[in-house]
């Protein structure tokens, strides 16, 4: 029995993949102070899409999302140090992450920085220890490949080394999409393709489901963009205009902001076209799809 709404399932999923890393996190035996900076990033709230799309994919099959907890959890924690060294001095120099101050105005910048370091490794060994229930080992070591090479130079790191080799240029928008399907999409696409490994998609739905998280990876990037120029600092927790004062290239920048919500709605199209040419039951991906075209945060 499927949820009757995306608000229903993201209650249920959210919960237990919060429980999942604050349990997982509290258990090891570290010194306090880097647990509570792990927690404290891990905990700053977040929509947590990218732990949905692998639980809304696995559902897709008819197969129990919560197969995908461990996945889904390792992936957070992914997400979560490339935020914490994003917003360190040598990087974006950020205050503010989700209305709160970042995690090296609370702790300092060398504990945020063994804090990122730590939740990126600890990832890898929750992949390693999922159930056989819940993954078999040729399933896991697919799973670990994948993680290493969406985070690592080939995906999300070589995306920002592109980003901050991009300031202050004019970029193309080549260069651009090339920014933001590594730094941005290429964990996201993970995230749909790790929760296509759990439930056994077949390679020509992998397929599908990669096209598909092409499309909503770049519609994410846009908002994010068009968001940083309409958005408030109040709904999407830090200043806004932090692009233009960063002197990046942005789509409302290369296309205009009218131009920027066009490329926003037709990727929204296409990846709605993407999941209707799978055979599975998308009613969920397609409102997380919804969701991240028509986000304020």
């Amino acid at each position: 029995m499927h949820p009757v709404s995306l608000e229903s399932f993201m209650i249920e999923y959210k919960t237990l993949v919060e429980e999942r890393l604050r349990d997982t996190v509290g258990a090891l035996k570290t010194p306090e102070n880097l647990a509570n900076a792990m927690l404290y990033s891990l905990e700053a709230g977040g929509k947590r899409i990218r732990p949905l799309l692998v639980f809304a994919v696995i559902d897709s099959f008819g197969k129990n999302p919560k197969h995908g907890l461990d996945a889904a959890a390792a992936i957070e924690m992914v997400h979560t140090y490339s935020l914490i060294h994003d917003d360190l001095p040598s990087m974006d120099d950020d205050d503010l992450r989700r209305g709160k101050p970042t995690n090296h105005k609370v702790f300092g910048e060398a504990t945020a920085i063994l804090a990122g370091d730590a939740l990126l490794t600890l990832s890898f060994n929750m992949l390693a220890e999922m159930s056989e229930e819940s993954a078999s080992a040729t399933v896991k070591l697919a799973l670990i490949k994948g993680l290493s090479s969406a985070a690592g130079a080939l995906g999300m790191v070589g995306g920002q080394i592109a980003d901050m080799e991009g300031e202050h240029k004019e970029l193309t928008l080549e260069q651009l999409e090339y920014i933001h399907i590594h730094k941005t999409g290429k964990l996201l696409e993970y995230s749909i393709i790790a929760g296509a490994e759990i439930a056994g998609a077949t390679p020509v739905q992998k397929e599908i489901l990669t096209k598909f998280a092409y499309h909503i990876g770049l519609a994410f990037q846009i908002r994010d963009d068009i968001l940083d120029l309409e958005g408030t600092e109040e709904l999407i927790g830090k200043p806004v205009g932090s692009d233009t004062a960063n002197e990046k290239s942005t789509y409302p920048a290369l296309l205009g902001l009218e131009g920027a919500k066009q490329a926003l709605e037709e990727h929204l199209l296409n990846a709605k076209e993407a999941l209707s040419s799978t055979g599975l039951q998308v009613e969920i991906l397609s409102q997380i799809t919804d969701l991240i075209g028509l986000r304020n945060h």
